[in-house]
């Protein structure tokens, strides 16, 4: 499994500009809040999820988007959606509860996740995310997401969770 040198080390491989704060852990999204005054960007909320056939989600949306796991499967066509198995995310993503991310998706050279994405971070001129530790928080810009994203070969399902309605990829571009 990758870790937080490792991820930090392949952004600068493809070219992607990061800024990395390391701060105390924080293992919710409403913890933290100084320490995300202090960083420029969308700030974000993931979650690793199981659908009732077993496949694997991850979520990341814009920390104040509310997700409604009882409507999402409808829009992302996924069975009944619950939280997956700490076990499962550690194999998966290589991160444990309080440190999912995006970033995680290096992880999954299998592939088994698939991949949700706020319409809202998809258009924000930068995000962060945690470098796979809930100990430091990584801001790159949307190109570099997108670089990041194309590297991996990954191609986010782009949701706008403020109408809970599927966006086309180049909508959100």
């Amino acid at each position: 499994m990758k870790t937080k040198a490792d991820l930090l080390a392949f952004l600068d491989e493809i070219g992607v500009a990061a800024t990395t704060h390391e701060h105390p852990a924080v293992f919710r999204v409403g913890e933290g809040e100084e320490i995300k005054a202090a960083l420029p960007g969308a700030h974000t909320k993931n979650l690793f999820l199981k659908d009732a056939k077993g496949q694997l989600w991850l979520i990341s949306a814009e920390d104040r988007s509310v997700i409604d796991l009882k409507r999402l499967p409808a829009v992302i066509g996924s069975a009944r959606l619950s939280f997956g198995a700490e076990a499962l995310m550690v194999e998966t993503l290589g991160v444990t509860p309080g440190s999912v991310t995006a970033f995680g998706l290096i992880n999954d050279a299998e592939r088994r996740v698939r991949f949700v994405l706020d319409r809202a971070l998809a258009e924000a001129a930068a995000v962060n995310f945690h470098p796979l530790t809930n100990t430091a928080t990584t801001r790159v810009d949307q190109a570099g997401l997108r670089r990041f994203f194309q590297a991996l070969g990954v191609e986010p399902m782009i949701v706008d969770f403020q109408t809970l309605a599927r966006v086309e990829c180049a909508e959100a571009r």
